[in-house]
């Protein structure tokens, strides 16, 4: 099951919601064809994307 929070900057999370995570950290990733674990060059891809994403963010003006 998949559960998306989310948080305002200022805002802690919730007891309930720690322990949520905790557990979550405990469990085995499964990947499959839609989820397929990374090879070094999809990472390394996927970290340069991130990176120019941020990059962006960070120039645009609000």
């Amino acid at each position: 099951m998949i559960r998306t929070v989310t948080l305002d900057r200022n805002q802690k999370p919730t007891k309930e919601q720690i322990r949520q995570i905790e557990e979550a950290t405990k469990r085995e990733i499964v990947f499959d064809e839609d989820s397929p674990e990374l090879t070094p060059a999809m990472e390394k891809a996927f970290r340069l994307a991130a990176k120019n994403r941020n990059t962006q963010k960070n120039m645009s003006v609000s």
